[in-house]
């Protein structure tokens, strides 16, 4: 605001003041009354001017603090008339009005949508005076969740439901807590949570509460599903592969047994055929006994196994199914001697699960060809490369794979790669994917 004008006219009465003093003690002096007289009345009135003019500016504040303390911001003070300096002073005052009035429509606003966005959501929410009990809001969803009318004391839920009052109200939650609570006969499970703050001298608590009987339900329920159609995909994966080799070890004793002088037997085979069998299977045991518990699996069986025996058993396990499929299948180690601390039947299964996914990736390719390759970096660290050059991965879903029951496949469980980061994970390793879609796809284990 400009108060040159204000301030040139103040100063200016201040030296007519000093001037008609000087001129009033000049007149004592010469002793002349009339001039006495003339000084005097003229200091009187530049005094009462003075005074006039520095209080209508102070009325006019007054004015203003008056509407501000009864929050009159609708108050308009006249731009057109009166005084210059008053004119500038009331452009001032309103336009604070104009500010004020903005910034209430604002905050208004945001308190509606707020409210709005809390009456929608369906977690019960509640705010009261912790002295006197009185609500100082509350949602629909609260009073529908309990199973009440609405209220404006919490001493209506005490007089009529005085075990809930002491549940809800009465105790402390200070993190989220899972509890059990009686309505019309029924246990419902809510999660609730609360805290207390404070608004000048008054404290208050908010309370936040959600039906979560619903949701459990729902989600055990789906749970149920997953873990049955996932425990069918994973002991299928492992039963393929042992009912192909003992469908050729069946056919072999066949062959033996009709033309005994025309096929030889090789025992060493059958006995190494049966073997593999059996360790597949005490393997997928134990595969369904961890993957029951595996978020709780905090021991693994771990034994020195030299790579090259790894290997052995999974291509015995996996060749004749393989290449049934005509796809060339190849396992290379270096240095040859390479060894791991590992759970063995645990790091088969994940292998088993990267060759299918291979098998199933290479359906189209026109030499198809996958290659189990071991190796040791110059860091130490032993990685283990399952490589096929199948249809790739899309880029779209590369970073979802490892998502529990993410899935692009039309049968499967979308559990299989999540199973092998787990895995991993628990041999304190992990698995790392390079994909390029219509070239192949790059699956590391580093240990």
């Amino acid at each position: 605001m400009n108060y040159k004008s204000y301030i040139f006219w103040l100063f200016f009465r201040i030296l007519l003041i000093v001037g008609a003093i000087l001129g009033l003690l000049y007149t004592i002096y010469s002793d002349k009354t009339s001039l006495i007289i003339l000084s005097g009345i003229a200091l009187l009135y530049l005094l009462f001017n003075t005074y006039s003019f520095v209080k209508r500016r102070f009325a006019a504040i007054d004015d203003f603090f008056e509407a501000v303390k009864y929050r009159d911001f609708s108050r308009w003070f006249p731009e057109d008339r009166g005084p210059k300096d008053i004119r500038f002073l009331y452009t001032g005052f309103n336009e604070i009005n104009r500010t004020i009035k903005e910034i209430n429509s604002q905050n208004e606003a945001q308190y509606v949508y707020l409210q709005k966005i809390l009456e929608m959501v369906d977690i019960g929410i509640i705010a009261y005076n912790l002295e006197s009990g009185d609500v100082l809001w509350s949602n629909d969803s609260f009073g529908e969740t309990l199973d009440m009318p609405s209220f404006k004391n919490i001493r209506f839920v005490e007089n009529r439901k005085p075990e809930l009052f002491t549940t809800i109200f009465e105790t402390y939650h200070r993190e989220p807590n899972s509890i059990s609570i009686a309505l019309q006969n029924e246990n419902i499970k809510i999660l609730i949570s609360d805290t207390v703050f404070q608004v000048k001298e008054d404290a208050f608590k908010l309370i936040v509460i959600q039906n979560i009987d619903d949701t459990l339900n729902k989600n055990e329920s789906e749970s149920w599903k997953k873990l049955l159609s996932v425990m069918t995909h994973e002991i299928m994966n492992s039963i393929a592969p042992i009912s192909s080799l003992a469908d050729t070890l069946q056919n072999n004793l066949q062959l033996a047994i009709a033309h005994p002088n025309e096929t030889r037997l090789d025992l060493e085979d059958i006995n190494a055929g049966v073997k593999t069998i059996k360790n597949r299977s005490d393997g997928l045991l134990k595969f369904a006994k961890t993957y029951r518990s595996l978020s709780k699996v905090t021991h693994l069986n771990l034994q020195r196994v030299k790579i090259g025996d790894l290997f052995n058993n999974i291509q015995l396990l996996m060749e004749p199914s393989i290449k049934a499929k005509a796809i060339a299948v190849s396992f290379e180690i270096i240095p040859p001697k390479l060894e791991l601390d590992i759970d063995t039947h645990l790091i088969e299964q994940v292998l088993i699960n990267l060759i299918l996914n291979a098998v199933d990736a290479c359906k189209m390719a026109k030499h198809p060809e996958i290659k189990v390759v071991a190796s040791q970096n110059p860091n130490r660290d032993v990685v283990i490369k399952v490589m096929d050059n199948g249809s790739g991965i899309p880029k779209a879903i590369l970073e979802n794979i490892f998502v529990p029951f993410f899935t692009s496949k039309t049968t499967g469980s979308g559990i299989g790669l999540s199973l092998c980061k787990q895995i991993m994970l628990l041999h304190k390793g992990r698995i790392i994917v390079k994909s390029v879609e219509g070239e192949g796809s790059v699956f590391s284990l580093v240990f």
